[in-house]
């Protein structure tokens, strides 16, 4: 028997399971039927937690946190899961460090030792910072040298000025440079803590098995001695701004966004399903078919929505020749002009909203993923939605809120615009 589209499927499920451990870190776990399973470590500890004249802190941390513990060198810390074929890694946000590994699922106890061991007993010598520092240093060139991501973090300083939000993940030359033993030592201190951190568990595992190997591991990390506030963010309007920058190598970069309001849940899921519909992964993105497709303008455009704690921002981006700088924008300006006076067809919500459900689906159908998602839900939400949830909340989803967050976030007035042009040298 054939499979008939009308045919009726089983809906891609999750069971999240909360806990505690001991002292208070919050644990996650979601049992897949698996040879590999995922392990993350997220803190509460960002880069908007630094000061400008530290910035870069966060990341030079999450560097050096694998260069050596109390009981481990920097060559055990990368060999001991690499030589069983798994892997370690981790990242630095604006909001979160997360540290994590991936490995075959008899090796669970390799994985929570060594995670929590760089976690909680980094002893960051100054021969290895000084080695350290070189590397971000090159990151940072590395990074100056590509426009195209460059770009990103140029607006969000523009958008969140004078505030940490703004400030770049990898920090400047100078800051790094700056950066001590006691400066790391205390960022650790201050929020590595049990009140700030989740763990996510995706993986076969029993349950009570993993309870008592994540509390050997994991139930000893340190309470925190208080909440640590950040600099709030809760002006919801910015100046716009238009700039221009030769920046660019071989093609210009454009950039277009503003702020996006997060106050409330279906806000930000309403904004997530307008911004796949402008520029999602689809080739079928609206943005896609009328500036790449039908004029040809650009073979790289998308759009992004970016919720933190108390604000949120959206872009689109598109990298084209020179000649269309202005054709495309006006192209972009014509397409948010539309959707702030009338907001989105009916045909094209009920679509969006069917598409948005498929990119759930297929994100969460990575286990590495299944993993980030579990624990930054935990983290800042204090909950872990199933596919359920998720897709009830995204039916519930009305023409009307989408014309509303249309009319906020698409006034013309409030759009910014920030253009890479080509360097005279490469003219």
């Amino acid at each position: 028997m054939g499979y008939s589209a009308y045919q009726p499927v089983t809906m891609f499920e999750i069971e999240p399971i909360s806990f505690e451990l001991s002292n208070g870190v919050k644990v996650v776990y979601i049992r897949r039927s698996a040879f590999v399973a995922h392990l993350g470590v997220m803190f509460h500890s960002g880069s908007r937690f630094e000061r400008e004249e530290n910035a870069g802190l966060a990341h030079l941390v999450e560097h050096m946190i694998f260069k050596g513990t109390q009981s481990r060198s920097s060559l055990e810390i990368f060999s001991e899961l690499d030589s069983v074929g798994g892997e370690i890694n981790a990242y630095t946000n604006k909001e979160e460090v997360c540290v994590h590994a991936s490995f075959r699922k008899v090796h669970l106890d390799v994985a929570t030792g060594l995670l929590s061991d760089i976690v909680r007993n980094p002893i960051f010598s100054d021969d290895e910072l000084k080695k350290e520092k070189v590397v971000i240093l090159d990151e940072i060139n590395s990074y100056l040298d590509t426009p195209a991501e460059r770009i990103m973090d140029d607006f969000e300083e523009l958008l969140f000025k004078d505030h940490p939000l703004g400030y770049n993940i990898l920090g400047t030359k100078d800051t790094v440079n700056s950066l001590n033993r006691e400066d790391l030592l205390t960022f650790v201190d201050q929020f590595f803590t049990a009140d700030r951190a989740v763990v996510a568990v995706v993986g076969d595992f029993e349950l009570e098995e993993l309870k008592d190997l994540l509390e050997k591991d994991f139930g000893n990390i340190k309470r925190g001695e208080g909440e640590l506030i950040s600099q709030a963010y809760d002006k919801l309007e910015s100046e716009h701004f238009n700039q221009h920058f030769d920046r660019a190598n071989y093609q210009s970069h454009i950039l277009l966004g503003g702020l996006a309001p997060v106050d409330k849940a279906h806000d930000r899921l309403a904004m997530t399903l307008l911004m796949n519909y402008l520029g999602g992964p689809a080739m079928n993105a609206r943005l896609v078919i009328n500036i790449r497709e039908k004029y040809g303008y650009a073979y790289n455009i998308e759009a992004s929505f970016t919720p933190y704690t108390e604000v949120g921002f959206w872009t689109i981006y598109a990298g084209t020749d020179p000649q269309y700088v202005e054709k495309t924008i006006a192209l972009i300006q014509e397409d948010l002009q539309q959707l702030f006076k009338d907001g989105m067809v009916e045909r094209d919500f009920l679509e969006a909203k069917e598409q948005l459900k498929g990119h759930v689906a297929l994100s969460l159908d990575s286990n590495l993923e299944l993993m980030f998602y579990a624990a930054k839900s935990l983290l800042f939400h204090d909950r872990v939605d199933n596919v359920e949830h998720i897709y009830n909340k995204i039916d519930a989803l009305n023409l009307e809120q989408i014309r509303e967050i249309c009319s906020k976030v698409f006034d013309p007035s409030s759009i910014s615009i920030l253009n890479y042009g080509l360097k005279q040298d490469s003219v």
